[in-house]
Formats: C-alpha cells, structure tokens, sequence
C-alpha cells in the first residue's frame, strides 16, 4: 500500500493490524483518482470508514484542501494518525472518532466527495448512502458519493435526493459514483 502520486508519492503506508480493514487495490484507487482529475485540487474530502485512512491521503497528496476520517476503531484511529505524520499530510487533515452513522447525524457540512468503503456484505454502503441522501447538505454541489463495494454487493437503491451516474468494476473493487440530482 502506497500513495500513487502527488506530494507524498511513493510512501508507503502502514496497515491496520488485524482483518478488520479492507484496503482499496492501488489499481483501483489509480483508476478512482483518474476518474475524479483535477476535481480534487481544493475540493473537501470525506473519508467514511476510513481504515488506513489511504484514500483520503492520497486526495490530499493529489491537492484536495482538506480531508476528514471519520473512523471508530481505536487501531484504524492509530494507523490513520500515522500514515498522515509519514505523509506529512497532517495539517489539512482532521481525524474524527466516530460511527459513520452517529457523524451523518451531525449539522450536514458539504464535502465535494464522500469516500464510502465499509466493511462488506453487511449492507452499510446502501444504508451509509441513503443517510446521506436523507440529510443532503452532505454533498456539495456538483459533488460525488463515491461507494467502494464487492460487486456482488452490487443492488440498485431507492433514493430521492442522490443518483447514479457511474459504476466501475476492477476485479473484486465495484466503484459506484453518485450525484445530486
């Protein structure tokens, strides 16, 4: 696991110890940032399920503004905190304590994308989607959802306020890309 490009290109991060994570593919975090370009220099970054926190920094490295990790498991918390100091990212970066669900019931602040990869076959991509769209300050305008899942995750949601504009295969990583309408 490594950041793909930009200011902290090439470092390596640590894991988180356990099984408890599930890290995106470099080829399908290469493919997520060159689907999302230049939008992410200056754009507001929210990493859900944040587990090593990778995706997040490599926004930040590739130029996002700020990156927020919303994560509750105390050694996620640890490998995020210092997968940032090796990355010298900490600065534009904000680590929250927290169940996902507990943050989105928060005052919506908008983020430019929302990074969603929680743990699978439990259904929390779907229900993490919908208490976005439920509270639809979340995403800013012009903005994207973005869920990381296995394919066979993979159903179709009902929601009001969000749609799907685009979904990706790389092997076992489905990327599903949401919109406002």
């Amino acid at each position: 696991m490594r950041v793909v490009t930009g200011r902290a290109k090439g470092r390596k991060l640590k894991s988180v110890p356990g099984i408890g994570t599930r890290p995106i593919t470099d080829r399908a975090k290469s493919a997520l940032f060159s689907i999302l370009g230049d939008g992410v220099v200056g754009a507001r970054f929210l990493d859900l399920f944040a587990g090593t926190g990778q995706v997040g920094i490599e926004a930040l490295s590739r130029g996002a503004a700020e990156a927020v990790f919303v994560e509750r498991s105390p050694a996620a918390l640890r490998t995020i905190r210092e997968n940032l100091a090796l990355t010298g990212l900490t600065g534009s970066a904000r680590v929250v304590r927290a169940d996902v669900f507990a943050f989105l019931r928060r005052e919506p602040e908008p983020f430019d994308y929302i990074y969603i990869a929680p743990p699978q076959y439990q259904g929390l991509w779907a229900a993490t989607l919908q208490a976005i769209d439920a509270a639809p300050g979340w995403l800013a305008p012009e903005g994207r959802a973005i869920a990381q899942i296995h394919p066979r995750e993979y159903q179709d949601l009902l929601l009001r306020h969000l749609v799907l504009v685009d979904r990706r295969r790389y092997g076992g990583v489905m990327l599903c890309f949401y919109a406002s309408e």
